[in-house]
């Protein structure tokens, strides 16, 4: 990423603690321009170009899913790189192949690239929320390391 990156997020599982926790930081407003919770599938498909097809065949919670809500929040926020995060958190909505703790978090830098990272965190519902806003922070560590 430039030195002056804007960077937004599309939070589903984590309900706004992600960008919470970017704005403790000092100086994030030179650089953090917002993002959209869209914890229901309607507002991930309204707000950040999230396919209906991609929901039916894929899942919110998937690497597909995850790549289409940080490229529509990219696009949607004007900004140079964004972060999405889905999962599950729990204590409900698991399946065999999704157990509560798996999550999905997307990075779409633009004109670079558009990757998803899949986790499987343990624990209840705070703890993989908290995991989960602590990998995508690490995810975007690296990628400004490896940018700088």
């Amino acid at each position: 990423m430039q030195h002056k990156a804007r960077l937004a997020v599309v939070e589903s599982c984590t309900g706004g603690a992600l960008g919470a926790v970017l704005t403790t930081l000092p100086g994030a407003s030179d650089w953090f321009q917002g993002g959209f919770i869209t914890y229901a599938d309607d507002a991930k498909m309204k707000h950040v170009y999230v396919r209906e097809s991609t929901l039916q065949t894929e899942g919110a919670v998937s690497e597909e899913c995850v790549k289409e809500m940080a490229n529509g929040g990219m696009i949607a926020m004007g900004v140079d790189c964004c972060l999405s995060v889905s999962g599950i958190a729990g204590p409900g909505g698991a399946t065999a192949e999704k157990p509560v703790g798996t999550v999905w978090i997307g990075l779409a830098v633009r004109h670079h690239s558009i990757e998803a990272f899949a986790f499987a965190f343990q624990g209840d519902r705070q703890s993989v929320r908290e995991q989960a806003v602590s990998q995508a922070l690490n995810i975007l560590e690296q990628v400004a390391l490896k940018s700088a």
